[in-house]
């Protein structure tokens, strides 16, 4: 399997189920726009397939969209900035961890986060309640080398340069810019995980205005791909979407749990992949969806997950 270079280290992103998200991609569309961006993992594996040539980036997270912003656009000046500070920690790691972690709060720069993604647990964001980076770092290894950095951040500049545009704005702000060529992909936080005192996100999500959100886009017809629940063995996470938004359900197998590893469980996680329906008439009409037909007709938790079979070309 080829690899897709991604310079943030990022729990939560798609990088390794991006495969099987685009075999629902149409043939063609216009710009791929991602309201909820993350660390833009689908929009640098689609860059990477060469399966668009525009891409719109935002999310709530202000300074994590500024570090993309420079990676793309500056690759130079953030490799120099993180080189730096990663030499700078020699001797003394966990005390400048915790004084860069002080300094971001401060200031946001662009180079303390990449640093603090680069060295803390499990590459796990942690907000407080006032919104402040408190995830501890992990005091086993002291971050990716700064010529490793360096390829992987020179390698996503050059997928994405002048053909990316980044925002900050509610995920709702991006209707407008939306048009009916556009594909959209949403992978917004979980039910469950950013409205408890486990704050992994920057802001929790309200579940009825997304519902509205996506039956706006069904009424503009737009075409669009949600990841939203999931499960791992018995436990899963978030609510299904509500039937009458008439969307195409099914699982991707995203691996094993990293938190049932540590438990000594063999349990697999799958992710909920939803379907807009003017995306599925797209590719019925242009003869792709045979192959997962079958499955996204009747999704259902209690029948035996499909392991989709890749069709990247």
């Amino acid at each position: 399997m080829q690899r897709i270079p991604q310079p943030i280290p990022y729990q939560g992103s798609k990088r390794n189920i991006a495969q099987q998200i685009m075999i629902a991609f149409p043939k063609q569309f216009g710009s791929l726009i991602e309201p909820f961006a993350g660390s833009a993992a689908l929009s640098v594996a689609t860059a990477y397939y060469r399966k668009a040539n525009q891409f719109y980036l935002n999310d709530l997270n202000k300074p994590l969209m500024d570090l993309l912003d420079k990676i793309v656009n500056q690759p130079a000046q953030i490799a120099n900035a993180y080189e730096d500070l990663w030499n700078a920690q020699s001797g003394r790691e966990r005390a400048f961890y915790d004084f860069i972690r002080d300094e971001f709060n401060k200031t946001h720069h662009p180079d303390y986060l990449l640093y603090l993604l680069a060295r803390c647990v499990k590459a796990s964001v942690r907000y407080n309640a006032e919104g402040a980076f408190n995830q501890s770092p992990d005091n086993r290894r002291k971050g990716r080398r700064p010529t490793s950095m360096r390829q992987e951040i020179f390698a996503v500049s050059n997928l994405l340069q002048n053909r990316t545009t980044f925002a900050s704005h509610d995920y709702k702000d991006t209707l407008n810019v939306i048009s009916q060529s556009d594909l959209i992909y949403m992978d917004p936080p979980y039910q469950g995980t950013s409205q408890s005192k486990d704050h992994r996100y920057y802001r929790g999500i309200d579940v009825e205005e997304l519902i509205d959100f996506l039956a706006e886009l069904n009424k503009r017809q737009v075409l669009f791909l949600l990841s939203y629940d999931g499960r791992t063995g018995d436990k899963t996470y978030g609510t299904m979407l509500p039937a009458h938004l008439k969307l195409k359900r099914f699982e991707i197998c995203a691996g094993r749990s990293s938190q049932a590893t540590l438990l000594g469980s063999h349990s697999q996680t799958y992710e909920s992949l939803y379907l807009s329906p003017a995306l599925v008439r797209r590719l019925r009409t242009n003869n792709t969806f045979s192959t997962t037909s079958a499955v996204l007709n009747k999704p259902s938790r209690d029948t035996q997950p499909v392991q989709l079979e890749l069709g990247i070309g």
